[in-house]
């Protein structure tokens, strides 16, 4: 009897997963998509904001009753393209609100009895002494948005002169026909240049506001608070119910799995973020106030605070349970990628590409903001953004709810449980 021949199976090759071109190009194609993504969002917003102006608005307030005022407003209207801008003829009250609830970035102020102040330089030019000239008040809103203020300042300012040129042009030829004689040197000289500019902020920003950045890096402080804590309260429970591994340095431990739903669990996370953002807006106020930021409405802007950051912090866990891994992704791109260049801080939106404002209708970046922005420098004013922010926030907070309860409960009912599966193929 010949004895059976035995085939000897080759060992498993450890490294053939090495080898393979799925292995080494996964990562890398999508890491360049997203970084190609991040350049393409932050430069297209922050290179040319002049050269993207669209309805960018600005008040004129005409309170002088004769024809130069209007002659000046008209020349505003005209000067300016109207699809860059939004030029807005107001009253002095109403320009007043616009620029204390960041409607607008600055306004133009002809003040009254200009008319008549221009009307008296022509004739005191002719006499001996000073000559007083009428002015023009350019008034920007750094509160709103400092480039957006020098935006604004920048372009009444550039208008306002060259009205002046022209007055200055009309005035010397004017007055020599009055007066039957010729012009002195010195009247001619101060014809040529009739208008008094005066530029002033509207309520200056305090020292400790960072030239008015201090609203924006408090509510991506905010923001990253709920989209950090979700992944780290995520992994740690996952690992302390043994779902996934711990490891620290050359310390690798698999905890023993705990019997517990997905929605349990989520739960569990949910309330592990309640606790962090009562705690870290708190924190917060502490870090800044010892830093010297002014903190107005204290109390307030601690719960806007921990409200912000629990709607961020419980959809921002939502979406991990529901999609695994790839919910990190789907938060990146949410909360970071198109939220940064669309905040509407940095540049004002109507200075970027309208893209940005479309997205900062609904993203979070953006909403977080204007409600830090009305706290900080607008004495917590609801009409300045802060009743957007808390109605968006609100409206997140439900859509986070509801996308975590009903999906992981339906994983619960088809049996989906944690498990690890087999590997196959």
């Amino acid at each position: 009897m010949s004895t059976p021949v035995r085939r000897r199976h080759a060992a498993p090759d450890p490294f053939a997963t090495l080898r393979t071109a799925r292995f080494w190009s996964s990562p890398v194609a999508v890491a360049l998509v997203v970084f190609a993504a991040l350049a393409l969002l932050y430069l297209a917003g922050i290179l040319n904001p002049t050269t993207n102006l669209h309805r960018f608005p600005v008040a004129v307030v005409n309170s002088d009753t004769g024809p130069a005022g209007k002659q000046i407003v008209d020349s505003v209207k005209s000067g300016l393209d109207s699809k860059q801008f939004d030029v807005r003829e107001v009253s002095a009250a109403e320009a007043e609100d616009q620029l204390d609830t960041a409607q607008v970035y600055g306004k133009l102020e002809i003040p009254q009895g200009f008319s008549a102040d221009l009307d008296n330089l022509a004739a005191d030019a002719l006499r001996p002494g000073p000559v007083t000239q009428p002015s023009l008040q350019v008034v920007v809103n750094p509160r709103a948005s400092a480039l957006g203020a020098s935006i604004a300042g920048m372009t009444l300012g550039k208008v306002v002169r060259e009205i002046n040129v022209k007055m200055g042009e009309q005035l010397p030829a004017e007055v020599p026909r009055k007066a039957g004689e010729p012009l002195p040197g010195a009247a001619a000289l101060a014809l040529s240049n009739p208008i008094n500019i005066e530029a002033h902020d509207n309520d200056p920003l305090p020292e400790g506001t960072g030239n008015g950045l201090s609203a924006f890096y408090y509510a991506l402080l905010l923001l990253l608070a709920g989209f950090t804590g979700s992944i780290i309260v995520s992994s740690m429970v996952d690992s302390m119910l043994g779902f996934v591994p711990a490891e620290l340095g050359p310390v690798y431990r698999f905890a023993e799995q705990v019997k517990i739903s997905r929605f349990r669990t989520l739960l569990v996370k949910w309330s592990f973020i309640a606790i962090l953002a009562v705690l870290t807006s708190a924190i917060y106020i502490a870090i800044g106030g010892a830093l010297g930021m002014p903190v107005p409405n204290v109390w307030t802007l601690w719960l806007y605070g921990a409200f912000v950051i629990l709607a961020v912090g419980v959809t921002a866990t939502s979406l991990i349970a529901a999609l695994g891994s790839a919910g990190l992704l789907v938060n990146l791109f949410i909360f970071v990628m198109l939220g940064l260049p669309s905040n509407g801080a940095t540049i004002p939106l109507q200075a970027a590409p309208p893209v940005f404002g479309v997205l900062a209708k609904f993203e979070p970046m953006h909403q977080v903001f204007l409600g830090a922005r009305a706290l900080l420098y607008f004495d917590g004013r609801a009409d300045a953004g802060l009743t957007r922010a808390l109605v968006m926030a609100t409206i997140g907070l439900a859509i986070g709810l509801v996308i975590g309860a009903v999906v992981t409960r339906y994983y619960d009912r088809r049996g989906l449980a944690r498990e690890p599966v087999p590997a196959t193929g």
